[in-house]
């Protein structure tokens, strides 16, 4: 998810904690520890500074964001969350551990992934049922929000309560278009010798990406209507990736990181790149060497 989403979780989770018995310097430690927890996985973002080697792409959303993780940074969250207010240790670092976990989590279920299992494991899972800026996840929560703002006093239900039916309704939406990209994923299977997922903006709507041979066919759609072919692509499979591995290590990383790609060999360039974030004639993740 993009980063005002992550701090937005971090908002809601707070708000769907009870604080009525709180002092103020104990509701600003909870509210540090989960914006901070909701966002610290995205710290690997440094890792960029010192990248000689064109491993970014790996590095990030890599071994920070390991389910293995969550508990070593939920105790450095709590740890300095202490000092602001004097909540129990592991209070806060339970609450940290639901806001690392979440990041973490909701990052598998679009088309980046991560390396959730790192360093056992250095498969980039990704599930791309749901986009990278979720409007849906921002209008519940900009609902949820009104409520609290608004109406709380007329429905006489806490504050607390309400944030907690606004978490109930994010899980179902995920819930759904997984369930909807499931589908397609399962019927491009059949057809296909490699699929890969890339949820719209628009709830329901997936592009399908399906290789078989040398052929990418990008196809777009929902569970209800069936997908219709929008573009189809030829990867150079035969072409020897060497020199561009040697003068671009982009390349190599991205061919790593990908599920699979689409393969260039004309006149003028040596590359490749990831079909998924194909649109209006090219792909942003392409890496490539002038001949």
């Amino acid at each position: 998810m993009d980063t005002i989403t992550h701090t937005l979780f971090g908002l809601t989770l707070y708000g769907a904690v009870d604080k009525t018995k709180m002092t103020r310097r104990e509701k600003q430690a909870l509210l540090f520890t989960t914006v901070a927890g909701s966002q610290i996985p995205d710290i690997d973002v440094i890792s960029s500074w010192w990248d000689t080697a064109g491993r970014y792409q790996m590095w990030h959303r890599g071994l920070t964001h390991s389910v293995f993780l969550v508990p070593v940074w939920a105790a450095i969250i709590a740890g300095l969350s202490r000092f602001i207010g004097r909540i129990r240790f592991w209070r806060l670092f339970l609450i940290a551990c639901i806001a690392v976990f979440i990041h973490d989590t909701s990052d598998l279920f679009n088309a980046w992934g991560t390396g959730y299992f790192e360093p056992f494991s250095p498969m980039r899972i990704t599930f791309g049922t749901v986009p990278i800026v979720d409007l849906v996840f921002w209008a519940i929560m900009l609902i949820g929000w009104l409520i609290v703002r608004f109406g709380k006093d007329r429905i006489q239900v806490p504050s607390h309560r309400i944030y907690r039916v606004v978490w109930l309704l994010m899980a179902l939406h995920v819930g759904l278009q997984s369930a909807q990209g499931h589908s397609l994923y399962k019927q491009a299977a059949a057809e296909y010798e490699q699929v890969a997922l890339s949820a719209d903006f628009v709830p329901g709507m997936f592009t399908v990406v399906g290789k078989k041979g040398d052929t990418v066919d990008l196809k777009k759609g929902t569970m209800w209507s069936g997908v219709t072919l929008q573009t189809q692509l030829q990867s150079a499979e035969s072409a020897n990736l060497d020199q561009l591995f040697a003068d671009n290590p982009k390349a190599r990383t991205l061919k790593e990181w990908s599920p699979f790609v689409v393969v260039v060999n004309d006149e003028k360039r040596l590359g490749l790149y990831d079909p998924r974030f194909y649109r209006n004639g090219q792909s942003f993740l392409f890496e490539f060497i002038e001949k």
